[in-house]
């Protein structure tokens, strides 16, 4: 955990994911190492939610019911530009390029080391 940059700390991560169990388990890391979170079940709830203007980086997954990560990437992108990170049980290569290509900061595969995730954060935050 000391990895991370203790400026950063102060960032809003926002989590989404439609597993419950991921969501809690990421947040509870997340507050841990000491940064605020949002959780959102579906990329609609984010999307609308009044704390978007605040959020400093997005985890997102690439397969949710509704809306899935990457469309929430292009909606983004086009709107709110801010770093993104997509932690995922996919392990589609073109799915991977796809969302890199559009500017995802990492593409993560479940499950993700503490180490990776805190590598991801830093790359994100850094800019």
């Amino acid at each position: 955990m000391s990895a991370l940059k203790r400026k950063n700390n102060q960032a809003l991560i926002a989590i989404v994911d439609d597993d419950q169990s991921f969501r809690e388990a990421l947040e509870s890391l997340l507050k841990l190492i000491g940064f605020h979170t949002a959780i959102f079940a579906s990329a609609r709830d984010f999307l609308d939610s009044p704390q978007l203007p605040n959020v400093s980086c997005a985890i997102l997954d690439v397969s949710m019911p509704g809306m899935d990560g990457l469309e929430v990437q292009r909606h983004l992108v086009a709107t709110r530009p801010i770093p993104i990170i997509f932690i995922t049980d996919l392990r589609d290569v073109k799915t991977r390029e796809q969302a890199v290509r559009a500017g995802a900061i990492s593409f993560l595969n479940k499950p993700v080391s503490e180490e990776t995730l805190i590598g991801a954060l830093n790359s994100a935050l850094s800019g």
